[in-house]
């Protein structure tokens, strides 16, 4: 039963076809009467009775999509596409679940019937070139990074079967194993297979943590994901966690985030995701549309429940676009406010100075910028093509502002300098170092 609940989450891919549903459909499309509407939703009922996670729902699409029928509200819809529009939008109003689906697409039910007559030499075939190109993208993993203050930061669009994506995600776990903190970037991951949510999660905990149960309603089954006894490599398990969404975050990748949310893991930063907890399978409906019918669905051992049609709130909700420098710098000021090593403080509130710069940069005309040109000591400061440049010795450094005396230095990310003013004029220049330390020379032209 495991393997064919997750089988069928697997179908939770089958999204893709919302795209597609709507491609491929032949020209011009035949016209319904109403013995064949009659037939399509005698159909679409049965299958919905059948398998809908919910047999009190599946009771209402039915009764409603009747109703609507025998009311002549879908008269009109005497096109096949049309039709099928209609009535995918009755569905969706009564269930108010987005893994639900209907459409006119005789070229993908044909796509459909042919794969499921393949033979073993073609489904082999088939399966070796899915492969080659989910290596290619590289199992969906785009970013993993060590950011400045030990952070770790991993951007992944699919969480692919481990069977085949498993050493990827345990390279990607594996580097970030000795960050203080990570970020999971989850603004543009669909979802996937529950069982790469159950390796990821196992590195973020060190005892047994029941992470989800899936219910499948036909078969009266459930199974349940806890976190994996044994994983490759090191474990993150003390490591702060930040996961950012946006609306676009659905199905599994919802599961990964309500699972942590709600074991209290991760602070999930950003905006309210999809709401997709249903895992779906396809079936084609009087041989050219095709339904989507949630046929299981998560059940959290916390909650009791799931994120279906409400979504995953944020803990502090922005913009996806800014999520991701909101949980930076919270990640930063977390570890600073724990710090006890003065030069691990330093270099929090070093990092920390840099995003406020580059979050609310101050702009210094160049009456401002002159002031600070002139000689200290062995090092000079210059003005040139509308810039500050810094120069001890060798090459001259561009000069950024960061306030209207402290000014980081272009490729030198551990090195600013700041000038002390005295009369609206710099009498000193001071060298600032990532470890807290100073050196400063007095102004000697």
């Amino acid at each position: 039963m495991a393997k064919k609940i997750r089988g069928a989450a697997l179908a939770i891919t089958l999204l893709i076809l919302g795209a597609s549903l709507a491609l491929g459909q032949e020209s011009p499309a035949p016209r319904l009467d109403a013995a064949k509407k009659k037939a399509i939703v005698d159909e679409i009922a049965a299958l919905f009775n059948e398998n809908y996670i919910f047999a009190d729902t599946a009771k209402k699409v039915e009764e409603a999509l009747r109703a609507k029928l025998e009311a002549g509200d879908f008269d009109k819809l005497s096109a096949a596409p049309d039709f099928a529009r209609g009535v995918g939008a009755v569905i969706l109003e009564v269930s108010k679940d987005r893994h639900t689906g209907f459409a006119y697409s005789p070229e993908t039910a044909e796509d459909i019937r042919r794969l499921r007559s393949r033979s073993e030499d073609e489904v082999r075939k088939a399966r070796e070139s899915r492969l080659e190109e989910a290596r290619r993208e590289n199992f969906g993993f785009r970013k993993v990074e060590r950011l400045a203050g030990n952070i770790g930061d991993v951007d992944f669009r699919i969480f692919a079967s481990p069977d085949e994506a498993g050493p990827t995600a345990v390279a990607a776990m594996n580097f970030l194993a000795y960050c203080d903190a990570i970020i999971v970037d989850l603004r543009q991951n669909g979802g996937g297979d529950p069982a790469q949510i159950q390796l990821i999660s196992s590195y973020f905990f060190d005892e047994p943590v029941h992470l989800n149960d899936l219910y499948a309603r036909a078969a009266d089954r459930t199974e349940n994901y806890w976190t994996l006894p044994y994983v490759p490599g090191p474990k993150a398990a003390g490591a702060d966690l930040y996961i950012l969404t946006s609306g676009r975050t659905f199905s599994g990748a919802e599961e990964f985030t309500y699972n942590m949310k709600n074991l209290k893991r991760a602070t999930v930063i950003g905006e309210t995701t999809g709401g997709g907890a249903h895992p779906t399978t396809t079936r084609i409906v009087q041989e050219d549309y095709i339904l989507r019918v949630p046929f299981a669905r998560a059940i959290n051992p916390v909650s009791k429940t799931n994120w279906e049609g409400t979504g995953v709130a944020p803990d502090i909700a922005v913009p996806a676009a800014e999520a991701f420098d909101r949980a930076y710098a919270l990640a930063v000021e977390k570890l600073a406010a724990k710090a006890a090593a003065p030069r691990r403080k330093a270099e929090y509130e070093w990092i920390l100075a840099g995003l406020k710069a580059e979050a609310d940069p101050p702009r210094l005309d160049e009456r401002a910028l002159r002031s600070f040109v002139g000689v200290y000591a062995e090092r000079k400061v210059t003005f040139e093509n509308g810039a500050l440049y810094y120069q001890r010795t060798g090459p001259k450094y561009r000069l950024i502002p960061m306030t209207a005396t402290l000014f980081a230095v272009e490729g030198l990310d551990s090195f600013r300098v700041a000038f002390t003013v005295k009369d609206s004029r710099a009498v000193e220049i001071v060298g600032l170092y990532d470890t807290g330390e100073r050196d400063s020379s007095a102004r000697t032209k």
